[in-house]
């Protein structure tokens, strides 16, 4: 299911080997085509912050064969960059926001001990506002652009 949804066949498509993916892989499956999928890091009863994949479905838009979501309300757009050596020690989310990796990804560990790369063209959603928080490193060693969209609070 990531692999369909997580930008790989963009990654294999720079490094030439798009079609040995779709080979191996094969097309991704009906139930996944009109949805995308994210990573929500949300804090748990327990104080920990817990990673889990969240669907996003998708609908007609029109007649070209767009597809959207339903319109999210929210609250601010920041363009960011941080460095190739970046290192953010347990932290939690200064707010709700999506976070969209441009050109580079960055690893993500939970509280709860799970790590997850989130890697260029991914969309991770941080809600752990509160408890012990979450790591974040750079990938990679590779500088990372990324888009910061802000939410209302809950």
């Amino acid at each position: 299911m990531v692999a369909h949804h997580s930008c790989a066949i963009n990654e294999a498509a720079e490094r030439g080997l798009a079609d040995a993916l779709l080979y191996e892989l094969g097309p991704p499956p009906d139930d996944l085509a009109d949805a995308l999928i994210h990573c929500d890091m949300t804090t748990g009863p327990d104080g920990q912050t817990h990673a889990e994949e969240k669907i996003v479905n998708l609908k007609a838009n029109g007649t070209l064969g767009a597809m959207r979501s339903d319109t999210i309300k929210v609250t601010g757009v920041e363009f960011g960059r941080n460095p190739a050596k970046y290192v953010n020690d347990w932290h939690n989310a200064p707010r709700r926001q999506y976070i969209i990796n441009l050109d580079a990804g960055v690893q993500i560990t939970a509280s709860d001990g799970e790590s997850r790369k989130i890697g260029a063209g991914e969309v991770i959603l941080v809600e752990d506002t509160t408890g012990k928080g979450h790591l974040s490193k750079a990938l990679d060693g590779r500088l990372r652009h990324c888009i910061f969209v802000t939410l209302d609070d809950k």
